[in-house]
């Protein structure tokens, strides 16, 4: 038998997940600050690039920065609410051949 993640209580997913929503929404205001920053350090005025370049490059920042924020956050409630210590690493399957 497995034993029970933390993260079925109610009130630990709870917390859990609003310290989640709080970091990236955090890390959405980031983003958008490093994408304007991005934006204005390689706008000079006289470069031929286009409109497009500069949708591009904002996407491509504030993609990568959200997908890494939202993966890094995820390892992080995994973590801090427990449910890593609640994997046994030992599967139904294993335990029946041994």
């Amino acid at each position: 038998m497995l034993p029970k993640s933390p993260l079925d209580n109610p009130e630990t997913a709870a917390f859990a997940w609003a310290r989640y929503k709080r970091l990236m929404r955090f890390m959405l205001f980031v983003t958008i600050g490093v994408v304007v920053l991005a934006l204005a350090l390689l706008y000079d005025g006289e470069s031929p690039a286009s409109v497009h370049f500069y949708i591009a490059t904002a996407l491509a920042i504030g993609g990568m920065m959200l997908l890494t924020s939202a993966l890094m956050g995820l390892v992080f409630l995994s973590n801090a609410s427990g449910h890593d210590e609640s994997i046994t690493g030992k599967s139904e399957d294993s335990e029946a051949g041994d």
